[in-house]
């Protein structure tokens, strides 16, 4: 694979700590969610971070594909909606639920570009196949 581009950002303290990019430009306090224990407050978490990350790069995605369709995107959102919980054996694992909006379009026609991006496209969509549990609903 030739890397085009590799990002990095490291963390101190876990969950209840910190989490600053190379560049300086990403550089926030961390905190355990109140689901899962922690105070919450005003501090981002890794479940936020996660979810940030794979909505701007889906839509991304999905942006591609309809440009390539020769139906370009004027207007999109992707929501990710990323949990956590413990399975069976004890283990943490996560889920994601990705929310595509694309008002003003025929919905079968989304639901198809939504499909190629996430079957081909999106990095993040490819990057945890078959590791986690991932929903791709079309809303209004």
């Amino acid at each position: 694979m030739d890397i085009l581009y590799t990002a990095s950002a490291t963390a101190k303290g876990g969950r209840a700590g910190h989490v600053r990019s190379s560049d300086g430009v990403l550089d926030l306090a961390l905190a355990y969610p109140k689901e899962l224990g922690g105070p919450g407050g005003d501090a981002t978490n890794p479940e936020q971070l996660f979810a940030a990350g794979y909505s701007a790069c889906f839509e991304n995605a999905l942006m591609r594909v309809a440009r390539e369709k020769k139906s370009p995107l004027k207007e999109s959102t992707v929501t990710a909606h990323v949990g956590i919980g413990r399975e069976e054996d004890g283990f943490f694992r996560l889920s994601v639920t990705l929310e595509v909006s694309a008002p003003g379009r025929e919905r079968a026609e989304i639901e198809e570009f939504t499909r190629i991006a996430h079957e081909e496209v999106c990095p993040y969509s490819r990057a945890i196949r078959g590791n986690i549990d991932v929903t791709v609903k079309v809303v209004e």
